[in-house]
């Protein structure tokens, strides 16, 4: 049986088909986003959706959607669906579908009376080009298709609409045609595999609705710019192929591109292959030679703390250590130059926060673990060597070595932490001073650098970290454990937050831990009782002042609640780690049931991808972004630790 599967029944109740969307992207920060019945509920939905660089930072909707009408004796139906104001929809397409498969590539089957159509697509890999396949199962009289292209030519960050500015020329070009609605934007160039007679009727779709902006507190309303159509009769068993794409293409290799792309797909029949499928998408290649990892769909860049984080997750657990180095070693050429005083040159968002260096180091020890110590020393040696004395040496602009060996933050007017919501420009979780998981990382990074040391004969750099280390240690131990034997958030002076949040689980997890077992067991067991939900970590304890579990609403009212209990999978993969040392193999059927509550999410939300964040009470709805690296990287994490405690004798 197919694992992403869906029938009719589902398909054809918006209730249940409009809240799962699909993700195809083309690993070079260009992507397809939609419904599962392709009606588009978001801003950032669209066919063909795309890096405008010589614009802006921002991604471009070009192509919104492609409505087919099928055509028989005079009779039309068309299988596009959107949503207007008032609640309404139309042309109701949904209606027709019969069966929707996602276990390869996204695949719906449409009956309308005796035709039965299918419709397949792919995003081309590194390419700008979105690939639609119409395959003809089966009709009993002569058929013709219809394309209708919506397009839209704007920010996702915008909305389009009726104006009279908008160009409405176009070139005909190899079995398609080009257009380009505003000056600065690339062509969009629309062909397919058989020759086709372009219509042109230029007309204005107002009033197009998008609920999840509605939801979120946004404009939700816009236009959008139809050229013409396109038509074609089609055969029973024939194939006809779609190309969207900002570049022209000879559409007599249409058909075999498609199936090529096809070919490379790998199955999403599990929960697993889902996971590596979604690892993939946030694969981002620039300029020829530049790789990172995309934060997040649909709206996130490339941020410095969540590649440290999600990258050993990402790569080195589906076994894609080539892939690991590459970004690495895109990561290490602006951090280096952020190290020297130097513009960065390479497009890593935050690369100044404090806690960066420690999880790049985090991110070089679970590489150690992989490929061996001495393969690490020899790659990553002089980086981890230069990350630890530009600490040392007081150069990091926002950390401070306090002469009790620990890191000072100052953050009481500025994020310096992954819990970084704002409202009117203030932190609304204000972390400052000695914060847990900084210097969780830094007691951890301290005794990992003395490690490679070690493995390189370096004797009087191992005692020297080992001895700072110990230091640290004690401090650590001064500063944030009290007497109920949970740990402080963080501790300023006099200030100490008795607030229950996540962050003391790093404590905990990591290889270096300054707390004894006993002290680990105390910390985890306080994450267990008032923290763990089957979706993650909430960020903060029901039983804490402020908790405020559902991130929803309007900007500010979700900015007050993104990290006041809502609940987060990547901090559930450093607990589960903290379960496996602490408990060993007893823990492993209560982690394979935490798993179950990860699965349950391939069929719902975004399929075959984990959300940014949950709810922190039942029934932990989904939240924020529809694919977050972190998420899907720490959950494959756990898989692989699960599968090395398993075999452990």
């Amino acid at each position: 049986m197919s694992y992403l599967r869906f029938e009719r029944s589902v398909m054809t109740n918006l209730e249940e088909s409009l809240s799962r969307e699909l993700l195809r992207t083309n690993r070079s920060g260009a992507y397809a986003c939609s419904t599962i019945v392709d009606c588009n509920t978001r801003k950032y939905h669209g066919l063909l959706v795309v890096p405008v660089p010589e614009m802006d930072k921002d991604n471009h909707v070009l192509l919104s959607s492609l409505d087919v009408t099928v055509v028989q004796h005079g009779a039309e139906f068309n299988l596009g669906l959107h949503k207007y104001a008032g609640n309404n929809y139309s042309p109701n397409g949904h209606k027709y579908i019969r069966e929707f498969n996602c276990d390869s590539v996204p695949t719906t089957i449409y009956r309308v009376g005796g035709v039965i159509l299918k419709k397949e697509v792919v995003f081309q890999h590194y390419e700008d080009r979105v690939l639609v396949r119409y395959t003809l199962l089966d009709a009993h009289s002569v058929t013709t298709l219809r394309f209708k292209p919506f397009m839209a030519f704007r920010s996702v960050r915008q909305f389009t609409h009726e104006n009279s500015t908008a160009n409405r020329d176009f070139q005909v070009v190899d079995n398609g045609i080009k257009t380009q609605m505003y000056n600065g934007y690339p062509y969009l160039y629309m062909q397919f595999s058989k020759e086709n007679e372009f219509i042109f009727h230029p007309d204005w779709y107002r009033g197009i609705e998008y609920i999840k902006e509605q939801e979120r507190g946004y404009d939700s309303h816009e236009d959008l710019y139809v050229p013409g159509y396109f038509e074609m009769d089609i055969k029973k068993g024939e194939s006809i192929v779609f190309s969207a794409s900002t570049s022209e293409i000879k559409t007599n290799g249409l058909a075999s591109l498609f199936q090529k792309e096809v070919d490379n797909r790998a199955p999403r029949d599990n929960f697993f292959h889902c996971l590596v499928n979604a690892a993939h998408q946030f694969h981002n290649k620039k300029n020829g030679s530049e790789y990172y990892l995309l934060s997040g769909y649909p709206w996130f860049k490339s941020r410095a703390r969540d590649t440290f984080v999600s990258l050993p997750g990402l790569t080195l657990c589906i076994d894609e250590q080539e892939y690991f180095e590459k970004v690495m070693h895109t990561a290490e050429k602006g951090y280096r130059e952020f190290m020297a005083g130097k513009p960065v040159t390479i497009d890593l968002c935050e690369i100044d926060q404090p806690d960066v260096p420690l999880w790049a180091i985090w991110a070089m020890q679970q590489y150690a673990k992989t490929v061996g110590e001495e393969k690490c020393v020899k790659k990553y040696g002089k980086f981890l060597t230069d990350i630890m004395h530009f600490i040392l040496n007081g150069k990091h602009p926002y950390l401070r070595l306090d002469d009790n060996n620990m890191l000072y933050v100052d953050g009481k007017g500025k994020v310096m932490t992954w819990m970084n919501s704002t409202v009117n420009g203030r932190p609304v979780t204000p972390r400052s001073g000695y914060i847990v998981e900084v210097n969780s990382l830094w007691y951890n990074a301290l005794l990992f650098s003395a490690r490679m040391a070690a493995v390189n004969n370096d004797t009087e750099v191992q005692e020297k970290f080992e001895k700072r280390a110990d230091a640290c240690k004690q401090s650590f131990l001064n500063t944030f454990l009290n007497d109920y034997g949970y740990l402080f958030d963080y501790v300023d002076g006099n200030m100490m937050d008795w607030s229950v949040r996540p962050n003391m689980i790093f404590a905990a997890a990591l290889d270096y831990s300054p707390l004894s077992q006993k002290q680990r067991k105390s910390v985890l067991d306080f994450c267990t009782r008032e923290l763990l939900t089957p979706k993650g970590l909430r960020t903060l304890s029901p039983k804490s002042g402020g908790y405020n579990p559902i991130c929803a609403g309007p900007q500010m009212q979700r900015d007050l609640a993104y990290h006041q209990g809502t609940a987060w999978p990547w901090l559930g993969g450093f607990y589960m780690e903290a379960c496996l040392k602490i408990y060993r193999r007893t823990r492993l059927s209560f982690i394979e049931r935490q798993m179950v509550g990860y699965e349950d999410e391939m069929q719902t939300n975004c399929l075959a991808t984990l959300p940014e964040m949950f709810d922190g009470n039942p029934p932990f709805k989904a939240r924020g972004a529809i694919s977050f690296a972190m998420n899907v990287g720490e959950t494959l994490r756990t898989l692989n630790l699960l599968e090395k405690y398993t075999y452990i004798i």
